[in-house]
């Protein structure tokens, strides 16, 4: 796990090394053991490095493979590395380190781009072939880890951040108007290649990018997961189904405790976390470090499952760490989270990850966390209003219930000169994507959609982004794409029972305590951000009253006063606080010095 940062040039002239170096930099947190440079011609690279896997020098990036004229940078873990070790060993590859870095390097010397294929886990690297000047990025199946992109006619900059091309300058940071509606939207959600901002992009999840050394490139997508039927298992029980998710998801687990380093586990107290712990234990883990997070009640709601956690980890018998979150740590760790944000990102979960990574990390380099099981088995509530409802419905009935507003409610919030009349740029995505064959219900759909979207640019990037922002690497078993495509095929009323998530929970009796099993579905709780008072809608209606936001005017005037007013009246389809997520968007604007 690392941060990557890079200049290609391709109009003769030579790479700028202070820009790398300047972007490499601002990438510290995502690296704190080390940091390398390198440059030729018009090729320069930077890297810092969070020792994960070969602790020693050997293990230092950019590598440069001098017997393959490769030069790499790489973002991720590979968590079949010394099975791809051995593989490659048997085509005649002599290795000089240990590192999963260099079983990239020369599996792509083995299979070329279809390297992808063979590597099992989180991923976003850039090859350089020294002689030829032709280069590769890709990024893993589920954009679990991040690749963004300036572009621009005779040069390209990548980073693993969006700061940190800001960072390098000459960027263009107008506001796209079409991400800004999908901002409003869908969740706050952006899906690739767009960012909030016209001047950089980000590479797609499950993409290959060739690159000729003049520039010209070819993208490729190397993975699609199925939701539909698989005609091989027509006869499966609902039991088959759960012993098959079982046995995936523990070899999932296991995978992911692959490093030279200790691995623990952010420990929820939810059902996705505590099997994650259940099965290390059933593994043979010991002395298993477990954390978790509490913050203040407000508004009434309770800030903490420290009840369900500690249940946990007293029956598989973890190091438990409870983590209560004074608040006079509150205040300054939402600007830190937004400080981390490479995208604006609306869920005040964001910060509970941030302040608890902070903890974390003082602990372990490394935890598994239970993210993304409820994209990809249908444990959210917008999911049970699609069973039913005809496949060629399925777009408009899913904009209906996980929309935070429709198109005319836009014109509301949005000033009139930040409203194209004509769009509906949200509703035309989810209608395209929709579209597409496969998926044979409407839920399959939903599940499909939000598997390969908006999962990348939400709940993935938020762990990835907070993490991160420790040095601390998060792993997510529940998005095991082995895992993954044998849930895709999961009937969806198996997914849809008991609740949400039924197959899951039932695969689950015996193994978890039946009191997590059975308990009402819990988030990482924030009250103080859902229920706006004090301190924290003061620093809300600072951004939004300060010179810069009114400058640029993106919010109609007399909604946001009203909104100020009742701070905590207008929600959003889902039940978000209306008014946070217009501040947030000025908050990390403002924080990025983008006027």
């Amino acid at each position: 796990m690392c941060g990557i940062a890079g200049e290609l040039r391709f109009d003769g002239r030579s790479a700028d090394l202070g820009v790398v170096e300047r972007m490499t930099a601002c990438q510290n947190h995502r690296g704190p053991d080390g940091s390398g440079l390198w440059s030729e011609g018009g090729v320069a690279l930077g890297h810092r490095r969070l020792s994960i896997i070969d602790l020693s020098a050997a293990g230092s990036q950019p590598m440069i493979d001098l017997d393959l004229g490769l030069s790499i940078v790489f973002n991720g873990c590979i968590y079949n590395h010394r099975e791809l070790r051995a593989e490659l060993e048997g085509h005649g590859h002599r290795f000089f380190s240990t590192s999963d870095t260099e079983v990239i390097g020369k599996a792509y010397a083995q299979w070329g781009s279809d390297c992808v294929d063979h590597l099992l886990g989180m991923f976003a690297f850039v090859i350089v072939e020294q002689a030829s000047g032709r280069i590769m990025m890709a990024r893993d199946r589920l954009g679990i880890k991040p690749l963004y992109l300036d572009e621009r006619p005779g040069r390209l900059r990548f980073a693993s951040t969006l700061p940190a091309l800001l960072q390098a300058g000459d960027v263009d940071t107008s506001i796209d108007r079409t991400a800004l509606e999908y901002y409003l939207t869908f969740h706050s959600v952006v899906p690739a290649p767009r960012t909030i901002l016209n001047g950089i992009t980000k590479l797609p999840p499950a993409t290959v990018r060739l690159i000729d050394a003049d520039g010209r490139t070819t993208d490729h997508v190397y993975w699609r997961p199925e939701f539909d039927r698989d005609p091989g298992r027509a006869d499966w029980t609902g039991r088959d189904w759960e012993d098959a998710l079982i046995t995936s998801l523990r070899t999932s687990v296991e995978r992911r405790m692959v490093a030279d380093v200790p691995v623990g586990v952010l420990l929820s107290g939810g059902i996705d976390s505590s099997l994650v712990v259940a099965l290390l234990a059933e593994a043979g883990q010991t002395d298993l470090a477990t954390f978790s997070i509490g913050f203040d009640s407000a508004g009434g709601e309770s800030g903490d499952e420290f009840e369900y956690s500690t249940l946990v980890a007293e029956r598989f018998g973890t190091d438990h760490h409870r983590i209560a979150i004074d608040s006079s740590r509150l205040l300054p760790g939402i600007d830190g989270a937004v400080r981390a944000m490479s995208e604006p990102m609306v869920s005040h979960d964001c910060v509970a990850f941030y302040l608890l990574s902070e903890d974390v990390s003082k602990s372990v380099k490394v935890v598994q966390s239970g993210q993304g099981a409820d994209e990809v088995l249908g444990g959210y509530d917008w999911y049970p209003p699609l069973a039913g409802v005809p496949r060629d419905q399925a777009a408009e009935a899913y904009a209906e219930v996980f929309f935070d507003r429709r198109r005319p409610a836009l014109g509301g919030i949005l000033a009139p000169e930040w409203l194209d009349a004509t769009s509906d740029a949200a509703t035309d995505f989810i209608r395209a994507r929709f579209a597409e064959p496969g998926a044979e219900t409407s839920v399959d759909a939903a599940l499909r959609n939000d598997t390969t979207i908006m999962l990348v640019d939400d709940p993935v990037k938020r762990v990835d982004n907070m993490t991160m922002a420790w040095g601390l690497e998060a792993r997510v078993p529940f998005l095991d794409h082995e895992f993954v495509e044998l849930v895709a095929r999961i009937p969806p009323e198996l997914k849809l029972a008991d609740g949400g998530k039924g197959v899951l929970k039932r695969a689950s009796r015996g193994i978890v305590p039946d009191e997590v099993i059975d308990r009402t579905k819990g988030y990482f709780p924030v009250p103080a951000i859902r229920q706006l008072e004090g301190p924290y809608l003061d620093r809300v209606r600072d951004a939004l009253t300060d010179p810069a936001a009114r400058s640029r005017g993106l919010y109609d005037g007399s909604t946001v006063e009203r909104m100020l007013r009742t701070p905590n009246e207008t929600r959003t389809t889902l039940g978000s606080n209306a008014l946070w997520q217009l501040a947030l968007l000025e908050m990390w604007l403002q924080e990025q010095g983008i006027r």
